[in-house]
């Protein structure tokens, strides 16, 4: 880095930081006088919070234990326990354990017997590939709990058909591929709460915050018809636009079907073990549809299923695996949840809740009163990285909301969990999105017009199913 940009950035930082030290000793007497002095120092901790997991280089590991660290010497809590109550969440060992568990799915090869089966298929052809993959991947959050795995296991598949229909690189094929295995990979996350750790940790908020504790089809049946509506919606458009800016491979490409060069993924047949895993994933999956998690928790399934595949003889898990876990993350999360149970026990997510609603016209119906609170939803997003830490602030700040304004608390808590998770612009923004750019396939250019047509369209999609079809279900 040249000493210019260090320049640049150090400033950048010191201004921040300058900023949140005025904001601290101006602030109470101005903006937050209404606040009282317990609400005055968490608004202050949920600044600095903003800036250490979005601004900040520190390491996010380090930054989550300093926050956990502010929130004592700020004497937020009555004691050390409380302060750590994030880490009591069954919603963070749940996401711990699907991570770890969607790793067995590639240790068995699943990605390249699936890419061995579609390669195999008579009258294969690119365009056919292109209409599949889309729903494939909005339908593998189902079998694989992890967008970062789904990615891993379907990347090598792309590289795989891209070869086999004789493409270059850089290929529109390619280029929609990466597309969708970074974008709709991402968004398609929400379609089932146990298919990462965003919906995880949303389903847990609705029971925490007593709007709902809906079961898996319960969930599937709320959320899937809009976000379906979204993804179609925005993979005809990326896939129009890539051919129409890359007009150089012509249509008969795309329907000509190739005689696939011999590659090793013809070799790979489904074995014992991937049919053991397959099965048993299947039996988990089941049990989350058809048992009461009242009756049957969520977390249990996957967590006998995570000491079985450890047996002795088994051996699909280690503690190889274990470490391999993206600590960073569980330490982020956890005290992301810390965070969010102050902003509501004090008072403060409600206070910051009537601050906003004087943006609202006293006489705005249900349909103005929706088209703000989504506006006010989608620019909270873009302060955040990762959808997991935006929606852990993001919600307790707006539910209470629901009650002031008369939107039911279903439909606001869906607007809410539909625009994070669908609001995806810069890479940084997901892991999978990240990673998938980091390809080098898609430039800036077509990334940027795909992700913010695609968070548009998942912005009015959630306006329009809050108005036509959440409301149903509340």
């Amino acid at each position: 880095m040249k000493f210019t940009d260090r320049f640049k950035s150090r400033t950048m930082h010191a201004v921040i930081i300058a900023g949140i030290i005025l904001f601290a000793s101006f602030a109470p007497d101005i903006i937050l006088q209404d606040f009282n002095p317990e609400q005055q120092r968490t608004v202050l901790l949920l600044l600095l919070a903003i800036y250490l997991w979005t601004f900040s280089k520190m390491p996010t590991g380090a930054a989550s234990i300093l926050l956990l660290a502010m929130i004592i010497i700020l004497n937020l809590t009555d004691s050390v326990e409380e302060a750590m109550a994030g880490f009591l969440s069954s919603a963070l060992y749940f996401i711990l354990i699907l991570s770890i568990l969607s790793q067995v799915l590639i240790k068995v090869d699943a990605d390249k017997v699936i890419s061995s089966k579609i390669l195999g298929l008579e009258n294969i052809t690119p365009r056919k590939i292109v209409q599949i993959l889309p729903v494939f991947m909005s339908l593998l959050p189902v079998l694989i709990p992890s967008a970062f795995a789904r990615l891993k296991t379907v990347l090598p598949f792309v590289d795989s058909m891209n070869e086999a229909f004789g493409f270059p690189d850089d290929s529109v094929f390619k280029k929609y591929a990466l597309y969708v295995t970074g974008l709709v990979n991402q968004n398609s996350t929400m379609i089932v709460y146990t298919g990462g750790g965003y919906p995880v940790l949303a389903a847990q908020l609705l029971k925490d915050y007593e709007i709902a504790d809906l079961g898996w089809s319960g969930w599937f049946l709320i959320i899937a018809p809009p976000l379906w509506c979204a993804l179609i919606v925005t993979s005809i458009f990326s896939w129009f636009y890539l051919k129409l800016s890359y007009p150089s491979e012509s249509a008969e490409s795309f329907t000509i079907e190739k005689n696939p060069p011999g590659t090793d993924y013809y070799e790979y047949k489904p074995t014992k073990r991937f049919w053991f895993v397959i099965m048993t994933f299947s039996l988990m999956i089941l049990t989350w549809i058809f048992t009461d998690p009242g009756q049957l928790p969520t977390l249990l399934p996957p967590m006998i299923l995570l000491v079985l595949y450890a047996l002795p003889k088994i051996e699909l898990i280690t503690n190889e695996d274990i470490r391999a876990f993206n600590w960073e993350n569980f330490l982020l999360i956890g005290a992301s949840l810390s965070i969010g149970v102050i902003l509501d026990q004090n008072g403060t997510a409600r206070m910051i809740a009537e601050q906003l609603i004087s943006l609202v016209p006293e006489d705005a119906g249900i349909v103005i009163n929706i088209i703000i609170v989504a506006i006010i939803m989608f620019l909270f997003r873009m302060i955040f990285i990762v959808p997991t830490s935006a929606v852990i602030v993001i919600f307790p700040v707006m539910i209470p909301y629901a009650e002031m304004t008369g939107i039911p608390a279903l439909t606001l808590a869906f607007i809410v969990i539909m625009i994070i998770g669908g609001t995806n612009i810069l890479p940084i923004h997901s892991p999978t999105l990240y990673f998938a750019f980091k390809e080098g396939v898609l430039s800036r250019k077509d990334h940027y017009m795909m992700a913010v047509f695609s968070s548009l369209t998942f912005l009015i999609i959630s306006i329009l199913a809050a108005l036509l079809y959440w409301n149903l279900w509340s």
